[in-house]
């Protein structure tokens, strides 16, 4: 949605919609989490509308009224577009342009355009264009001015914008077919690397998280790699391995780095980035990165351990790591650094608290990588139980 001077990219002014259907406990009123979004695609944020029903919009998701009202802040803010924090329909998004007057996107084809932006390997550009076209494959419904249907005379069926959709749709199938082999091929290219580690004596280990919960700045601090790290939302999307000495005596890990993940992560991106994600599937360790400044913890907690599951490494042992305790007001500091903590299934995991930023607590972590390496239970017998973290206790 951004437009560009001829000197440098000038940002969009967005109003962002959210509705609240009642049903989902994880809604966010804030819309916080869609402003970061659209900041980080290059947007400004110039105006919030919260709508409530009790059921979508057939043919304006949020209803004649409401959008009547967002036309209005939009005239009034000078907005070029409008991001809905839901998915919508292509009927729907199509509906919305013609009332609104300007651009209109969802959480969907935001996240995608931010894939697209910071895509940096070859196997990622493939991915978010594979994730692209499936996406706009459902949109082509007379979604642009050169497809929609030109009638002739009497009699006529069809006419150049017809056979111009048509057109657009077979070559978006046969792109989609094309990216599909050569992602195939890339992702037998990485089976053969993964094979070859897992031959080796080095223990695999992957670094999961929320988005922005600080997995490369922590992956830079034990690895010296120097990743891109920054402090927004995808910073990285490429799966970056590298090897952790932990001392003499004490077996390698191959510790990885992969894309973080974000509620309501379109299916389609997870699918296309399987290969990326299959450095967590195949890892014997997961580090699982929380932000502990954060005031959506458990929601974002919550949402890495759905998508974990969904790519069939649930059971997959972890340690808990929260980061970012450098940030914590004095009365949240930790009491210890080391603890353990219940998982939704009942496992117990070992949970350490730390800064990547500032090498606070990093020695903890790197001694449960020790024990990890040796084959020795990460929770001893006698570690106090989720002691660590003053009320309210961030259990989920």
């Amino acid at each position: 949605m951004t437009a560009t001077h001829d000197l440098a990219p000038e940002r969009a002014r967005v109003v962002l919609v959210g509705v609240d259907f009642g049903r989902d406990p994880d809604f966010d009123d804030t819309l916080d989490e869609l402003a970061l979004l659209a900041s980080t695609a290059g947007d400004d944020a110039v105006a919030r509308v919260i709508a409530r029903r009790k059921a979508p919009d057939a043919a304006l998701f949020v209803g004649s009224g409401k959008a009547e009202e967002i036309k209005a802040l939009v005239a009034g803010h000078g907005a070029e577009g409008v991001l809905f924090d839901q998915a919508l329909s292509p009927v729907q998004q199509r509906n919305l342009e013609q009332v609104l007057g300007v651009s209109v996107a969802d959480r969907t084809a935001l996240i995608l355009e931010i894939f697209a932006q910071r895509a940096r390997s070859h196997e990622g550009k493939l991915q978010v264009e594979l994730a692209q076209l499936q996406y706009l494959a459902t949109r082509l419904v007379r979604r642009w001015s050169h497809l929609e249907r030109q009638r002739g005379g009497i009699g006529a069926r069809g006419g150049p914008g017809e056979r111009q959709m048509e057109l657009d749709r077979r070559m978006i199938d046969q792109r989609i077919k094309q990216l599909k082999l050569r992602l195939g091929k890339v992702e037998r290219q990485r089976q053969t690397q993964r094979r070859a580690r897992a031959r080796g004596d080095s223990l695999r280990v992957s670094l999961v998280g929320y988005t922005n919960a600080g997995k490369s700045t922590l992956f830079n601090a034990l690895t010296k790699a120097g990743a891109y790290a920054a402090d927004q939302l995808f910073a990285t999307l490429d799966t970056t391995t590298r090897s952790l000495y932990l001392g003499d005596g004490v077996p390698q890990v191959a510790l990885s780095d992969t894309v973080g993940f974000i509620r309501d992560l379109p299916h389609k991106l997870v699918e296309a980035f399987k290969a990326t994600l299959q450095e967590a599937a195949d890892a014997q360790l997961l580090l699982h990165v929380i932000d502990a400044t954060s005031p959506k913890l458990h929601e974002q907690w919550a949402e890495v351990e759905r998508v974990l599951d969904e790519i069939g490494v649930a059971g997959t042992p972890q340690v808990v790591v929260f980061n970012k305790i450098d940030a914590l007001p004095e009365g949240q500091q930790p009491r210890s650094r080391l603890d353990w903590v219940e998982r939704p299934d009942g496992t117990r995991v070992a949970r350490v608290f730390l800064s990547a930023h500032s090498g606070e607590g990093l020695a903890d972590l790197r001694q449960l990588l020790v024990r990890a390496s040796l084959d020795e239970p990460l929770i001893p017998d006698a570690a106090p139980a989720s002691t660590a973290w003053p009320v309210p206790e961030p259990t989920l």
